[in-house]
């Protein structure tokens, strides 16, 4: 078993250990993990769910802005993203939509200089989501953790929060996302 393979399935694993606080919705929760877990965009997952679930038609994501500062990045974010003190980071935080229902709050840093200028016109300007914008470069997902709890700056109907890194073909991280998926996604 390849060792990407392998990762996403210590995802999966961590996913059912999450999902068995509620057992009425474990099999929902360890279904909709599972669609995570299968997708290198959380965007794309989502659509996915979105579609299979008909939570809307059509099954489109939005990326609605959420205003606010972003806080203080996490604690060895530029070494995580491989970019020295000087060289700018993004910040992004929206709501993942699908219809009338919000899935996901997202919190997303990445590295503008990573981006063309057109992909990073259009993260400031556009309700497009993330993975989206970036799907060109082919970036993959890196799981890095399904947390145990959501952090601060979840919304309090949180079912599940992911910390994640993008990674560019050449290996280079392209952004570090912190997920937090709502229960608007079990409906």
């Amino acid at each position: 078993m390849g060792s990407e393979r392998f990762a996403k399935s210590v995802v999966i694993m961590s996913a059912f250990a999450f999902a068995a606080s509620a057992p009425a919705q474990s099999s929902q929760r360890a279904a909709f993990e599972a669609t995570l877990a299968a997708h290198d965009s959380a965007t794309e997952a989502l659509r996915s769910w979105c579609e299979a679930r008909g939570i809307a038609s059509p099954a489109q994501i939005v990326a609605r802005p959420v205003a606010g500062s972003p806080g203080k990045p996490p604690k060895g974010l530029r070494a995580l993203l491989g970019v020295g003190p000087r060289e700018p980071l993004g910040y992004r935080h929206v709501e993942l939509t699908c219809g009338a229902r919000v899935l996901s709050s997202a919190h997303n840093w990445y590295v503008p200089g990573r981006l063309g200028p057109e992909m990073n016109a259009a993260l400031a300007t556009t309700e497009v989501p993330f993975g989206r914008i970036a799907g060109p470069l082919n970036y993959r997902r890196e799981p890095l953790e399904i947390l145990a709890r959501p952090p601060r700056g979840c919304p309090a109907n949180t079912i599940s929060a992911h910390r994640a890194l993008l990674r560019l073909p050449d290996g280079r991280p392209l952004a570090y996302v912190l997920e937090c998926y709502t229960a608007e996604n079990l409906k």
